[in-house]
């Protein structure tokens, strides 16, 4: 019988995989929803503990100040201990034990860890990677979400919970499944899917062979069931398309598991999913958090002087508000140390835990959940420590954040909901990332070897970074956006993979009076990973002013002619260097090298009623933080935050009562004074009032909150 079921099950399954749709879906709402106040909690996992402590547990959450917890996403084996056999007592009682102590429960489908006797009974769930390696089992996010027997029991296992927990009325969300990724299956049903999409995008083989320039080494097709596996592909089209194929199908299985819980939960009942940290090249997260009402995500960073400045926590932020321009929440963050081993135990400064949780609050975040309450005795993740230590005993991380969750009680109504402005954007290409990843221009060593010194991802957080550091909020946009016009400037790290289309949006915003700031190896290659067959930079050559032909690796850095932008002993590029041809263009910088130094290395072109500053060159981080602050400075958006010290970082929104909020943090150990540069308020942390120009004093590790007065 759970045969016939399971094949009935594939062939629809089947069929809306065909439509690339999941059967049901719902659109989630436009706009995500608001709180009344923040929560603050952490993943529950009762069933880990050594021995009986529900109540302790509760008492003491409730006594930090927790009004939420994680409940359900990591133990399938519990929900269903046998094929068939379902179990709820365990996790009833946990969540009628929080809803006594006034704690809501986010309950988590826990479909990426499956159970010992699913992969016993049928063995095709695994994942099958490239040249037929097999996924064992034992590790957690092991399969093929494809599989049609997964798919059969994850829908059955969902449809039952959601139905139990649907008019609880402690349960307020569903988290579906558990930072998701494609896991690197290529079974048998995952390649032939792959060959019927590009059957539907390409036509005919022929057309597919052009397109990815197959006659390299005689590899064209004229039958689709010619098409060669994965497993060794050289075209930079296969890959790229790969990659784009395995976004889609993380795309499908979560939207899939939305459109079930909507159509099974009630309506009251939010819906999110909890990325591992951002900017993924197997995970659109922009397409999945159009199923979703909400984006979650997992931020973890290391703690302590060296490495703690809440960079790491804003790009994740800025990333994760960004994908459906609204507030987002914080599913998982350091409780204490993380690693899974014991070399990298890291844990807090004293106020630390406390300027972490209102780190996440300033970008946006409308809650901040530990991972996780206790730390776990045994097994991969012992020493990841939970808000408890081993000896599940009050401790200093459960004093600090105890004192953070009385704060929030009070003032949680006028941190939540917070909405951010931005001027300056980042455009972030997933293909630029992976076709870069593919054919890198900072390898560490030739013919073989996989380290890189640089690449995509380093300009990104380089670029990010210094912004942060001058506290410019930013937001990002991505290769479907389709209007930049509500930014002043627009940051496009090297843009290697774009259509044209993209390409002119660009080009049209600097023309309409944009500022765009962008760097080396722009608009090289077309949708298809394919060098464009015109001179470069192809479509972008009126808005940059400038075409070139060649290009080189810089085997050491190089200074740039006469210090131009005052970087002193960081006037520094490297890797990369574009032998730039002005046509319309200005040099703003020229290497200072006998050969190198006939090519300007930065470029500035006057293009309609805006600019483009183009960077044909990797420059240091000075450098690119000063090319930055000149194009700000032009824009008139820099002022009295760009003054504060450099330990201060500073946030500001408006909050649900309409009043701007102002964060300040003092990233270091040593006290730090500063002027207050904005209209009169109240800090709220403190509740004293504070004058327009007078002075804010932060103690090591501490954060004031300012709220204007309203009018």
């Amino acid at each position: 019988m759970l045969k016939r079921t399971v094949l009935s099950y594939a062939l629809s399954y089947a069929l809306a995989a065909a439509l690339h749709a999941p059967a049901n879906a719902q659109a989630a709402p436009a706009a995500p929803p608001e709180f009344p106040t923040v929560l603050y909690g952490a993943a529950y996992y009762h069933e880990y503990m050594p021995y009986e402590r529900l109540e302790k547990d509760v008492a003491m959450m409730k006594a930090a100040g927790f009004n939420v917890v994680r409940l359900g996403e990591s133990t399938w084996s519990l929900w269903e201990p046998e094929d068939g056999r379902f179990e709820y007592a365990w996790m009833d009682r946990v969540i009628d034990a929080m809803g006594k102590a006034g704690i809501k429960v986010i309950m988590g489908t826990p479909t990426y860890s499956i159970p010992a006797w699913m992969a016993r009974q049928n063995p095709e769930i695994l994942a099958q990677k490239f040249n037929g390696a097999k996924n064992s089992y034992g590790m957690r996010q092991n399969m093929n979400t494809d599989a049609p027997a997964y798919r059969f029991y994850a829908e059955r296992l969902i449809r039952k919970i959601a139905a139990r927990y649907k008019d609880h009325p402690n349960v307020i969300g569903w988290q579906v499944d558990n930072e998701t990724g494609t896991y690197g299956a290529a079974n048998d049903d995952v390649f032939l899917r792959f060959q019927h999409y590009l059957e539907k995008k390409f036509g005919t083989p022929e057309n597919l062979s052009k397109a990815w320039f197959l006659n390299y080494w005689g590899q064209n097709l004229h039958s689709w069931v010619d098409l060669p596996r994965p497993d060794g592909a050289q075209s930079t089209g296969y890959k790229l398309e790969w990659s784009r194929w395995g976004q889609m199908r993380v795309t499908d299985f979560l939207s899939w598991q939305a459109a079930l819980i909507r159509e099974c939960a009630s309506p009251r009942q939010f819906v999110t999913h909890d990325f591992a940290g951002s900017m993924h090249g197997d995970v659109n997260e922009v397409a999945v958090s159009r199923a979703l009402d909400m984006p979650a995500v997992n931020v973890y960073h290391w703690g302590q002087r060296e490495y703690y400045n809440g960079a790491a926590q804003t790009l994740d932020a800025d990333f994760t508000r960004s994908l459906k321009r609204g507030n987002f929440l914080v599913t998982e963050t350091n409780a204490q140390s993380t690693d899974w081993s014991s070399s990298f135990q890291y844990p807090p400064y004293d106020g630390q835990f406390r300027q972490d949780v209102y780190t996440h609050l300033a970008n946006g975040a409308n809650m901040v959940e530990y991972w996780h309450w206790s730390s776990i005795h045994a097994n991969q993740e012992t020493y990841w420590k939970g808000v408890l230590s081993h000896d599940l005993e009050p401790n200093r991380a459960y004093a600090e954040m105890s004192r953070t969750g009385r704060e929030l009680q009070k003032i949680g109504p006028h941190l939540v909901n917070l909405k951010l402005r931005n001027d300056v954007a980042i455009l972030w290409s997933r293909d630029s990332l992976n076709a870069i990843n593919d054919m890198p221009f900072a390898k560490e060593s030739q013919w073989g070897g996989t380290g890189v010194k640089a690449d995509y991802g380093s300009q990104v957080r380089q670029i990010h970074r210094q912004l942060y550091d001058m506290n410019v909020g930013t937001d990002f946009v991505f290769d479907d956006t389709q209007d930049f016009s509500s930014y002043k400037m627009l940051v496009v790290p090297s843009l290697y993979v774009a259509d044209d289309a993209l390409l002119k949006r660009i080009s049209e915003y600097a023309r309409k009076g944009g500022h765009v700031v962008m760097t080396f190896k722009s608009g090289f290659a077309n949708e298809n990973a394919a060098v464009r067959w015109t001179m470069a930079p192809g479509p972008l050559r009126e808005a940059l002013g400038f075409h070139y032909q060649e290009f080189s690796n810089l085997a050491q850095p190089l200074a740039l002619k006469g210090d131009p932008f005052q970087a002193g002993a960081e006037n520094k590029v490297q890797h990369w260097a574009e032998f730039l041809e002005l046509d319309t263009a200005k040099a703003l910088a020229w290497y200072d090298h006998s050969f190198f130094g006939r090519w300007p290395a930065i470029t500035s072109n006057q293009f309609g009623a805006g600019k483009v500053v183009y960077e044909g060159t990797y420059l240091s981080d000075k450098l690119q933080k000063a090319v930055l602050q000149s194009s700000l400075q032009e824009l008139g958006l820099t002022g009295p935050e760009q003054q504060l010290p450099a330990s201060v970082k500073t946030r500001s929104g408006t909050n649900g009562f309409k009043r701007a909020v102002h964060y300040y943090f003092n990233y270091s150990g040593s006290e730090v004074s500063f002027s207050y540069q904005r209209k009169p308020g109240t800090e709220l942390l403190k509740g004293q009032r504070v004058a327009a120009g007078g002075t804010l004093t932060l103690a090591p590790w501490d954060v004031a909150i300012v709220e204007e007065d309203g009018k």
